[in-house]
């Protein structure tokens, strides 16, 4: 396999395992026991701790599964200091659900809220192996 092609499979691996990890710390709003930081760095790590702590504060977890269609490599940079590469897939979070941490009952969210989008994040390889650094929600269905 060559570089760019080995590069493209090793980003889209680590962006697979990072959302299996999400799922994980998602469900019981913290990333403590979970691989996240094998897989993330800041800002993205950052921004997911905010939300943990938002969960935790508000007594919720979420449940279920994400599904991550069709992650595709849009870009790849392997000739500059920090390689990346640019990742688009298309996220279902229509079987993803939020509930009250203590009875396991769904949180009523709205109904006009989007449950599959585009998902744009950006990987870099670090000297320990791909991270991602960016996961940028799109407002647009897929």
């Amino acid at each position: 396999m060559d570089p760019t092609e080995r590069a493209k499979t090793d980003a889209l691996g680590v962006y697979n395992a990072y959302w299996q990890q999400l799922q994980l710390a998602y469900a019981k709003a913290s990333t403590d026991g979970t691989d996240i930081k094998k897989y993330a760095v800041s800002p993205v790590l950052n921004g997911l701790e905010d939300e943990m702590k938002n969960l935790r504060t508000a007594h919720r977890i979420v449940i279920g599964q994400v599904s991550v269609g069709n992650p595709t490599v849009t870009s790849i940079a392997l000739n500059q200091k920090v390689p990346s590469a640019s990742i688009s897939s298309c996220l279902d979070v229509g079987h993803w659900d939020m509930v009250d941490q203590a009875t396991k009952k769904k949180v009523a969210l709205p109904p006009e809220r989007r449950t599959k989008y585009v998902t744009l994040a950006t990987v870099e390889r670090w000297p320990d192996g791909w991270k991602v650094i960016k996961d940028d929600p799109q407002d647009r269905p897929c």
